[in-house]
């Protein structure tokens, strides 16, 4: 009996060259093959850093050409960098008056418009001006911190923004407008939150009507743009789906801090306390995810469930039976506002930054953890994709960006000493007010029996002033002028 041998990376490459040179592959697909090899992935290694910043680097991307790396930072600062030399290509103050968390280069504009937004809930564009000149201008504003905005794919005009008031908002550049869609409610279930807190905002490339928000609770939320009315007489904070893992509804002690379409339109979910997540369309919890609802809705309600194009996802086995959302572990996801991406040119896998200061990366097929590189000392937050070849940049609560390439000699292989997740603690850490405190704990107490004793009284008071205590300390990180300086700003308040 003859034993099956299984080819190696190396061979399949070799074997992908001669099919090129003899013409049955094409040169797209060879591309794609070479990107998306694992040899690569295991030969990522620092190709520079890039410092210049003077606080922690929150937000990190290309421009759609690649040659281009924009970042953001405590500083208030924003810096295009050439990343290949490693030269500051402009660097000008944002306008914000707090710690800059989203920045990104409009496309189709020839690198020369710039959306941000900020802890201080502001979202501003950034003009470049002939010899280098800045102007910027305030776009829209939210009541608190604005971590995330979205572009929309392909367009020079339109970015979607999102902040922990809860509020999204739509603005078009070429009328400086910004229209107020709506403000993210909680469900039935968590109405001691008076809005839910957003941390993440993304649009289908697939299907760029369709984006999904996420922040403070369970789910990620799924929007269609076109129910919306613009003479303004629309209900439109009803989302079209939900997702979750069945596992992970109804749980008080998760949340939302990053989301990712890929372009298969699957959507990446990353927790803070838990796991990433991936979900197919076939795997939507319906426009109404209450207890008393089918876990997996096969009706035809939602835009991800009318269609049904028969996508390759990661998560059906060969038998063609749904196994629930594929599910990503191993790093850390408790102190930040961290982000999860894709990779590869067909976003073969995903990569994740982790509060041990590793970056992980994971096949999407199969979940498989095929990669764990050492970047910071601290927290990564930011891991983003070179639009075009395999490579990486990588920031978080250092105050400089690292550019990966495939150029270490060596495949590495994965360390043994990867660190267990800490312990979730609790509801209390997703809470954004002293009323926030109150409302859930008078929840909790109205739960409670016999309620009426000057004891029981004196003790729910007594446990109510230690919590807003407690809140207030762990809050109190204002600068003199009173604005947020500490290190790792972006956390999951």
């Amino acid at each position: 009996m003859m034993r099956k041998t299984t080819r190696s990376s190396i061979d399949c490459a070799v074997v992908d060259v001669w099919k090129r040179a003899v013409g049955e592959l094409s040169t797209r697909n060879f591309a794609h093959r070479l990107g998306a090899s694992e040899d690569l992935v295991l030969r990522l290694d620092v190709f520079r850093k890039l410092e210049k910043h003077r606080g922690c680097v929150n937000t990190v991307s290309f421009n759609p050409d690649g040659d281009i790396v924009i970042s953001g930072s405590d500083d208030r600062r924003i810096i295009l960098w050439d990343w290949e030399t490693g030269k500051i290509a402009l660097s000008f103050h944002s306008g914000h008056h707090n710690n800059v968390f989203q920045a990104k280069i409009m496309p189709y504009t020839d690198d020369r418009s710039i959306v941000t937004c900020a802890a201080d809930g502001q979202v501003r564009q950034a003009q470049i001006l002939e010899h280098g000149k800045v102007e910027t201008k305030l776009l829209a504003k939210h009541q608190g911190r604005a971590h995330k905005l979205a572009i929309e794919p392909a367009s020079p005009h339109i970015v979607y923004t999102c902040g922990e008031d809860g509020l999204v908002q739509h603005i078009d550049l070429r009328t400086d407008t910004a229209t107020e869609l709506f403000t993210c409610q909680p469900l039935r279930m968590r109405r001691y939150m008076s809005v839910l807190h957003l941390n993440a905002i993304t649009i289908d490339p697939r299907k760029p009507y369709l984006f999904a928000v996420a922040g403070s609770d369970e789910f990620a939320r799924i929007f269609d743009i076109r129910k919306y009315k613009w003479d303004g007489s629309t209900d439109f904070g009803h989302p079209v789906d939900y997702f979750c893992p069945p596992h992970l509804v109804g749980d008080e002690n998760v949340g939302i801090t990053g989301l990712a379409f890929s372009d298969q339109s699957e959507l990446l979910v990353s927790y803070n306390e838990e796991f990433i997540y991936l979900f197919t369309k076939d795997m939507r919890l319906g426009p109404d995810p209450s207890p008393t609802s089918p876990l997996y809705n096969e009706s035809d309600e939602g835009e991800m469930g009318q269609d049904h194009e028969s996508d390759e996802s990661a998560i059906v086995m060969e038998s063609g039976v749904n196994t629930g959302p594929q599910v990503y572990k191993g790093h850390r996801n408790s102190e930040t506002v961290k982000g999860v991406n894709f990779f590869g040119p067909k976003c073969e896998y995903v990569v994740s930054g982790s509060d041990c200061g590793r970056i992980f990366i994971w096949k999407k097929r199969g979940g498989d953890l095929v990669r764990v590189m050492e970047a910071d000392k601290h927290v990564v937050n930011c891991i983003e994709s070179h639009p075009h070849t395999a490579m990486l940049a990588s920031s978080g609560i250092e105050n400089d960006i690292k550019i990966w390439t495939p150029k270490a000699t060596e495949r590495a292989i994965l360390p043994t000493n990867i660190q267990k997740r800490p312990k979730a603690r609790g509801w209390m850490h997703h809470m954004a007010s002293p009323e926030d405190l109150m409302l859930q704990l008078l929840s909790q107490q109205r739960q409670r029996t016999n309620l009426g004793s000057i004891e029981e009284n004196s003790e729910v008071g007594r446990e109510l002033l230690q919590l807003i205590l407690t809140f207030n300390a762990n809050s109190d990180n204002s600068s003199d002028d009173g604005e947020d300086t500490t290190s790792g700003q972006d956390s999951f308040d």
